[in-house]
């Protein structure tokens, strides 16, 4: 009975522990704010909340190297936009 219960309880600290896993707290490498990053969930995760091109996403992950919160990737995609259509336009005088 004892190494039953001991089985199970090292089963449920596994789980807690792969739990633990899937969710991190991360800081924003552009502003510096904590943010849950949800991996282990990823239609969970703040960053879906983005919708970004193909461009954009390779833009932000030449720019940086880990996860950034969900308002900074709004700011950064709407920069990197707007950069864009302003090189696009004929700057002629």
């Amino acid at each position: 009975m004892e190494k039953k219960l001991n089985s199970n309880l090292n089963k449920n600290l596994k789980k807690n522990e792969n739990s633990n896993r899937k969710h991190e707290e991360k800081i924003c490498p552009n502003c510096l704010r904590i943010f849950e990053c949800k991996v282990g969930s990823i239609q969970l995760c703040q960053c879906t909340k983005v919708e970004l091109t193909r461009s954009e996403s390779e833009y932000l992950a030449s720019q940086y190297n880990d996860c950034l919160c969900f308002q900074c990737m709004e700011a950064l995609a709407f920069e990197y936009r707007m950069t864009r259509r302003l090189l696009e336009l004929p700057w002629e005088l």
